[in-house]
């Protein structure tokens, strides 16, 4: 599965994380634990396992998402679709291990009439929440390394 790159809404985020492949895995797809690390997430369900086909309904700054995970490629990808407010999201992650740590790359679009009306305004707000969000999750998992809680 790939983003839409034609949708009004498009951005890409990345980071090299310090840390092993498996940890920055870890951290990332236990979804539950999202509102630890990722400062726009305050609250997530998720409805079963990290598998293809599971829901997981959260909550993104003032929007309630529900989200699908289509793809899961362990210690690679992971990918999901989701919805809110007449919104559709493709979400996609990739994890590479380099020399010098994980390479966390992220992108999404966002498609629909809210986003086709104010595109600009969502596009810098999809920007600022995937930087957050590889952030935050670079500063996760290099405080478990440096913690030994990993």
């Amino acid at each position: 599965m790939e983003i839409n790159d034609q949708a009004p809404a498009v951005a890409t985020a990345e980071v090299l994380i310090l840390a092993p492949l498996d940890v920055v895995w870890s951290v990332h797809t236990k979804i539950d634990e999202w509102s630890r690390w990722n400062p726009d997430v305050s609250k997530v369900n998720m409805r079963g396992p990290l598998s293809v086909g599971t829901e997981f309904h959260w909550k993104s700054g003032s929007s309630s998402i529900t989200s699908t995970i289509q793809e899961v490629e362990p210690e690679r990808r992971i990918a999901w679709t989701g919805r809110t407010l007449g919104i559709r999201a493709i979400h996609v992650w990739t994890f590479q291990q380099t020399d010098k740590g994980v390479l966390v790359r992220t992108e999404e679009s966002f498609e629909g009439l809210l986003v086709k009306l104010f595109g600009g305004p969502m596009r810098r707000l999809l920007r600022s929440s995937l930087e957050k969000g590889v952030q935050g999750l670079k500063t996760e998992c290099e405080r478990r390394i440096r913690s030994g809680a990993a």
